[in-house]
């Protein structure tokens, strides 16, 4: 490992005498203070090491503003007090669900709990959903080791979990012919020592009969054609349900607020909804994981965020682009991004992006005007068809980076009843499957449990009457004439549909979980026509009244009154 003494005048060669490292155990702790966010991700990532099992943990003081305050829900009742399961995971992204799925193999008592009104709200709702090849991931990593075997598994995985998915394949595009040996030995390297076996070079014969759409410039690609495309929150939320058909416990609007530590053991998890008293903690809370560890008496790590925005494209204008398409030169500088493409999805629009921003807020999804320009800017480089006036919505996530670019999965160093998953960031939608699976078979032995013999790997997905053939249609429509009633025109999806998402196995009912679910508001208009449609519906089935119907989570109201002089109380 490298010395203290050398990364302390590396520290002193680039800022003087601002920032000091100390390493305590296997911490690498960087102190100081700044007022520029940059410089201190900058002084943190100059403190890494490539030694196994050290991590950076930044103690530097942001000077300009506090430290944001997690957002908390509403609720503050006592549904959760004296809940003693024996598995408490934080966290209702891909990570947290997927774990949840794959320990209800085992008999054990599981509770899962999301402080947003319902699961996918953060980064695992605002990416792509590519399902990456892993051909840009060093040897040696533990995101590389994850991801060609999680790829591998989508296929039968969305399959039980009746989540739509498609081999699109990926074209890395390449302008000068003199960078194909190169990329021939890259291509060798990764199919024999990266055991990334589909990747190989198209010439640019190759790359225009399949790929008629990208720059004709592009003198030839690196071609993978197992790269795929999922819905990302669709395969969160399948994960989430599967998990409480077969017997977890999915609990919203649940903060973890703090916990009780005793000689090295967790004792109690202090949340809004009451106190928990679990036998073990799944850290799965995305950018807030080092916030969890801290509670736990447990920091040995940090997280950075780091944002990106999306742009989704109406299928009806954008280009047809088929395969995940990008570009790359020789003299690319490296920015801790995937480095973004043109996204084929599995509703047929395209999407474009990502960027990759360093931030110091974990909750801020704004989209910046400069992030826009850029993103458009470095993609018309691949497809030149693409226009702004085809861009129907964008959004941005925040992804949950350490700062050595690697996930950390491994049980408490200081507590031992906590199992960390942090660091999940891109690709963690393919290595999900993957990593729940040794997350759950590690904590299956950590309790010594047996299988669970009712375990059901199927998950019934809600009928999509746009996919149908005309024969099935009409025969559901004669079973549930409900099928038969439009709602949303752009997305051609009924009022069936709709009434069936709003029964969903989690029990949440709001514009947006609906939309997530079965798509209404997702073309062209965005929701303009079908939204009061859908209140409507949520409010009938629901039986509550209009002014109770949220878009989004517990403060988005949409309707203040039923009438006038009957205002819904916002305080």
């Amino acid at each position: 490992m490298k010395k203290l003494s050398a990364l302390q005048s590396q520290l002193e060669s680039a800022y003087g005498q601002k920032f000091t490292v100390r390493i305590e155990e296997r911490s690498i702790i960087v102190e100081g203070e700044s007022d520029n966010w940059d410089e201190i991700v900058q002084a943190c990532q100059m403190c890494v090491v490539k030694d196994a099992g050290y991590h950076v943990v930044n103690h530097i003081h942001y000077t300009q503003k506090d430290v944001d305050q997690m957002r908390l829900p509403l609720q503050n009742d006592n549904a959760l007090d004296g809940e003693a399961p024996d598995v408490l995971i934080i966290g209702g992204g891909i990570t947290g669900t997927s774990i949840a799925r794959e320990l209800a193999r085992y008999q054990l008592r599981i509770l899962l709990v999301e402080k947003e009104h319902d699961v996918a709200l953060h980064a695992s709702g605002r990416n792509d959903g590519e399902v990456h090849p892993g051909v840009d991931l060093p040897k040696g990593s533990l995101k590389q080791s994850y991801v060609v075997r999680g790829n591998r598994m989508f296929d039968q995985l969305c399959k039980d979990l009746d989540v739509p998915f498609h081999r699109y394949g990926q074209v890395v595009g390449f302008f000068d012919a003199k960078l194909k040996v190169p990329a021939q030995l890259f291509a060798w390297q990764r199919r024999v020592i990266c055991g990334v076996d589909d990747t190989r070079i198209l010439s640019k014969e190759e790359l225009r009969k399949q790929e008629p759409q990208l720059n004709q410039d592009f003198a030839f690609a690196l071609y993978n054609p197992m790269a795929g495309s999922v819905c990302p929150y669709g395969l969160t939320i399948a994960y989430a349900e599967n998990a409480v058909q077969n017997g977890a416990r999915v609990m919203l609007d649940t903060a973890v607020l703090g916990m009780d530590v005793e000689n090295g053991q967790i004792k109690a998890v202090h949340t809004n909804r009451g106190t928990i008293y679990p036998r073990l903690v799944i850290n799965a809370a995305g950018t807030f994981a080092d916030t969890v560890a801290k509670m736990a008496q447990d920091e040995f790590f940090s997280i950075h965020p780091r944002r990106g925005t999306d742009f989704l494209l109406d299928r009806k204008g954008a280009p047809a682009v088929h395969a995940i398409s990008s570009w790359k030169e020789l003299h690319q500088s490296h920015d801790h991004s995937k480095g973004g493409g043109i996204i084929h999805t599995v509703s047929d629009n395209l999407i474009l992006g990502p960027d990759a921003i360093e931030t110091d807020e974990k909750e801020n999804f704004e989209t910046h005007a400069e992030s826009m320009e850029a993103i458009f800017t470095k993609h018309q480089k691949t497809a030149k068809g693409i226009s702004k006036k085809d861009v129907i919505a964008y959004f941005t996530g925040v992804r949950a980076a350490t700062f050595e670019e690697d996930y950390i999965i491994e049980f408490g160093r200081h507590t031992k009843n906590i199992y960390h998953v942090a660091g999940i960031q891109s690709p963690g939608i393919t290595t999900a499957p993957a990593v729940a699976i040794d997350v759950a078979k590690t904590v299956a032995q950590y309790f010594q449990a047996q299988e669970n013999p009712t375990f059901n790997p199927v998950r019934q997905g809600i009928p999509s009457l746009k996919t149908m053939d005309n024969e099935t249609r009409n025969a559901l429509i004669q079973q549930r004439p409900d099928y038969g009633v439009i709602i949303c025109r752009c997305e051609e999806i009924s009022k069936g549909e709709i009434i069936d998402a709003i029964h969903n196995p989690l029990g949440v009912a709001t514009i947006d979980s609906i939309k997530k679910r079965v798509r209404p508001g997702m073309g062209r208009c965005q929701g303009g026509f079908c939204m009061p449609l859908i209140t409507k519906i949520i409010a009938e089935e629901t039986g509550c009244d209009l002014t109770e119907v949220m878009k989004h989570n517990d403060k988005s109201w949409l309707n203040i009154a039923t009438q006038k002089g009957d205002a819904h109380e916002t305080n």
